[in-house]
């Protein structure tokens, strides 16, 4: 039932873009306007995800030519587009997001398809080399002008005509923000608008890491612990973080990182990067609480 029309073929498609949970605001409008105009002016299904995370994924459906025409809205709907499809920008991703079978066929045989893409629309495109986080799917970041960034879009779309993905795709789904923790008086509270929430499981957890912090010297008792032997089994476990989220952990001149082992009481050593990697190696040694706080907290970061 496929019928040409001036886009090219006239099929339904599906479009994923990822983008920062403010910029969806412009786009949705007061009481929904704004979506609701484009839903109707495109004639494309635009659903977008649950609010309460940093991420938000914009799902465009519908004939390619009303894809297209959403797309343009959705595009011109930002003064500078390439804030909107900036290049990774940690720790959130912006851009396209498409099944891991089908970007062998937008990179083509030794990147030339994409080379293509590139000098054809003037629009930057990159193709993240993992898959998002739990997923099936990797990010496409484009940038350029709004022209160039519609332009770039078709023919990412035609090439997903071309190549359907092959086998089931696991979609992306963002993970919910997580709510800042303070520590106070022996308590952990999470934060959540103006009020602190007690968080009895997280002080419990930090009561025991603090019975026990790795560091006091051997034999000598724990501060506050009278009678308590600082002999608690240490062990060491080993993590690794993606280099684009590594900043949070580590916070403006170590600051986050000091936080986590103040509040943990664990010893926590990042390895410097290996070239070629795109991972970096985080080794926390101290008792199982200590060691499943600063996990807890790392996490949440």
């Amino acid at each position: 039932d496929a019928k040409v029309s001036e886009g090219g073929l006239n099929v339904t498609l599906t479009i994923r873009l990822l983008m920062h949970g403010k910029e969806v605001g412009s786009i949705i409008g007061k009481k929904g306007e704004t979506v609701k105009k484009m839903r109707e002016e495109s004639g494309a299904r635009i659903n977008i995800s649950e609010g309460s995370c940093p991420e938000r994924i914009v799902t465009i459906t519908g004939p390619t030519d009303a894809i297209f025409k959403a797309f343009s809205m959705i595009a011109l709907k930002f003064e500078e587009v390439s804030i909107f499809f900036s290049l990774f920008n940690p720790p959130v991703t912006r851009g396209l997001v498409a099944p891991a079978s089908q970007c062998g066929s937008l990179i083509g045989k030794g990147g030339s398809k994409i080379k293509e893409i590139r000098e054809s629309t003037g629009a930057q495109v990159q193709v993240a080399g993992d898959m998002l986080p739990n997923s099936t799917e990797r990010a496409v970041t484009i940038s350029g002008t709004p022209d160039a960034i519609i332009q770039c879009v078709k023919q990412i779309c035609v090439v997903m005509l071309e190549s359907p993905p092959k086998g089931a795709t696991i979609p992306y789904r963002p993970k919910p923000a997580s709510a800042p923790i303070i520590f106070a008086g022996g308590q952990a509270f999470t934060i959540q608008g103006q009020y602190a929430i007690p968080h009895p499981d997280l002080t419990k957890l930090h009561q025991l890491a603090m019975q026990h912090p790795p560091f006091t010297p051997l034999g000598q008792t724990t501060p506050g612990f009278p009678g308590l032997d600082a002999t608690t089994p240490t062990s060491s476990h080993e993590l690794t973080i993606p280099n684009d989220l590594i900043g949070c952990i580590i916070g403006r001149q170590g600051s986050k990182i000091n936080e986590i082992r103040q509040m943990s009481g664990a010893q926590i050593k990042i390895a410097n990067a290996t070239e070629g990697s795109a991972e970096r190696q985080v080794t926390i040694t101290g008792s199982p609480a200590n060691i499943s706080l600063a996990q807890y907290l790392i996490n949440a970061r």
